[in-house]
């Protein structure tokens, strides 16, 4: 009989099954793709991506690239995977979406510890587990969480943004490039389509007005325990009309900024642009970064034409929302991911509130290693809150229920630094540096938690 049963073929479960295996013990990891699909998946691949194909930035002084170097420390399968098949992105870590999940797979079914089963789970087993179901839960199963819980579910709204075929996007409009040259490419990594500033007021325009896809009477339906007039939307992935709806300045100082960025057609700055990102190895696809919507169809092959550049835009995928479920993990779990009423239970991934392709890896990570552990009678691992993965962790686990919501990697959740400093990139080199010594001096001074089988 298996040690360990992982629920959930994702970014999670996966890095937690491998870091469980790797340990020592027997896992069977269930994935219920594809017998039984979800809205936003196309394979039965195990971690498919299905927003962003980019997993971040990989420089150190920004928040996604210190949990990366951390990752790196702490020998992640699916990061070293993510960097075997990444595609140029500047100064950001982008893979090519089946080719990841390919080589996922690969390693997860070849693992002689490991053992895949493609069918949905729907009561949460009684035996040692890992629940890294993610965001999009089945019905059956998020019944046995509420139940074992006590607790309601909380949930989000979250969005994918569209993906264009290459030949379809005029280069003698758009131009190549990446913000001040990051990258060892002059070029650019980026296909950018520049937009004058009357140009970027239709677009916002339309984007505001445009007749949006009902959303089923279940995603819609507040649950118990939610606050009347929250919001439902995650504010790290929020569609490009709700963004466009809040000024008409919103993009151009978000998804849509041109700083940086010089059309070599004009030598000018544009007044916007909308960036484009390669999306598979050949570079046949691009997805638009920052454009995950809700609009109808129709009304997003519309509009999206209105951009100079994508006016004969073919599309390969539309974007769409569909709701995301996360548990109340600040008061069901504790700061090992260990459930608060079963010690051989543990939580990991988007359900637990932890939002970013990375910051769900780490958390897969952490649980894999802490459930081995717990089972082995070694240590369970904690890690200081001054580092990006300890930070995240302890802030889903130590959050205020009132406010509590999706918590991607950033600088604003470390603890302060009493230090008078001049500026952001100041403030996150002190961040940083604090992190890397920390966790250094944390696997220096715990060895067995971390140990190998």
């Amino acid at each position: 009989m298996s040690n360990l049963i992982v629920v959930g073929g994702g970014l999670a479960g996966c890095e937690a099954a491998w870091q469980a295996a790797q340990r020592g013990l027997s896992v069977i990891l269930y994935e219920m793709r594809p017998k039984m699909n979800t809205p936003v998946h196309n394979t039965g691949l195990l971690s498919e991506l299905v927003c962003s194909n980019s997993l971040g930035s990989t420089q150190i002084d920004r928040a996604s690239g210190l949990l990366n170097h951390e990752l790196k420390k702490l020998s992640s399968l699916l990061l070293q995977c993510a960097e075997e098949t990444s595609l140029p992105a500047g100064g950001s870590l982008a893979v090519d979406r089946i080719a990841f999940a390919a080589l996922v797979t690969d390693c997860i079914t070849h693992h002689p510890s490991i053992e895949v089963i493609q069918t949905e789970i729907q009561d949460i087993p009684s035996s040692p587990a890992i629940i890294a179901s993610g965001p999009l839960t089945s019905a059956a199963l998020s019944k046995s969480i509420q139940k074992l819980t006590g607790a309601d579910y909380l949930f989000f709204y979250d969005a994918i943004a569209p993906i264009v075929d290459f030949d379809s996007i005029n280069m003698e409009i758009a131009f190549r490039g990446s913000r001040f040259n990051h990258g060892t490419q002059v070029e650019g990594d980026y296909i950018n389509c520049p937009l004058t500033q009357s140009e970027y007021h239709m677009v916002v325009n339309e984007l505001t007005n445009a007749p949006r896809i009902q959303l089923k009477e279940y995603e819609v339906n507040l649950q118990k325990g939610v606050r009347a007039g929250s919001k439902h939307f995650f504010e790290g992935c929020l569609p490009i009309e709700e963004l466009a709806s809040r000024g008409k300045d919103t993009l151009a100082y978000g998804p849509m900024r041109p700083v940086g960025l010089m059309n070599p057609h004009t030598g000018t700055q544009p007044y916007a642009v909308v960036q484009l990102r390669q999306d598979n190895l050949v570079g046949t696809l691009y997805n638009l970064v920052g454009f995950q919507t809700n609009l109808r169809y129709g009304e997003q092959e519309r509009i999206i034409r209105l951009v100079p550049g994508l006016e004969n835009a073919e599309f390969i995928r539309f974007g769409e929302m569909h709701r995301n479920t996360f548990i109340a993990s600040p008061i069901l779990l504790n700061n090992k991911l260990q459930f608060s009423q079963r010690e051989d239970l543990f939580f990991a991934g988007q359900i637990t509130g932890i939002e970013g392709y990375l910051g769900n890896i780490a958390s897969g990570l952490i649980a894999g290693i802490n459930v081995s552990n717990f089972l082995q009678g070694y240590p369970l691992v904690s890690l200081p809150r001054t580092t990006m993965i300890g930070a995240l962790i302890h802030y889903i686990t130590n959050a205020d229920m009132k406010d509590f919501q999706p918590m991607k990697a950033n600088f604003g959740i470390f603890p302060v630094i009493n230090a008078k400093v001049r500026g952001k990139p100041q403030r996150a080199a002190l961040h940083v540096n604090r992190a890397l010594t920390d966790m250094d001096n944390f696997l220096h001074a715990q060895p067995n938690s971390f140990r190998l089988a």
